[in-house]
């Protein structure tokens, strides 16, 4: 997922996208766990796309902070 689709979401959207790849990586450690996984590198991906999204949300609640 590209940054700049992430910074063009709203933020129910960036809540519930974040959700889902939650879940996804709890699935895709269970497989790494039973040896299942046959391409590891998708669970970093998944760890990188759960980072962008806080950030945004991070950077979002604070600029929201420093208006008010």
């Amino acid at each position: 997922m590209k940054a700049s689709m992430i910074h063009s979401m709203s933020n129910d959207e960036l809540n519930t996208k974040l959700d889902e790849l939650k879940e996804q990586l709890l699935f895709l450690r269970l497989k790494h766990a039973t040896g299942q996984q046959e391409n590891p590198m998708v669970m970093v991906a998944c760890k990188k796309d759960i980072a962008r999204i806080l950030t945004v949300l991070r950077e979002r609640e604070i600029a929201e902070s420093k208006k008010a």
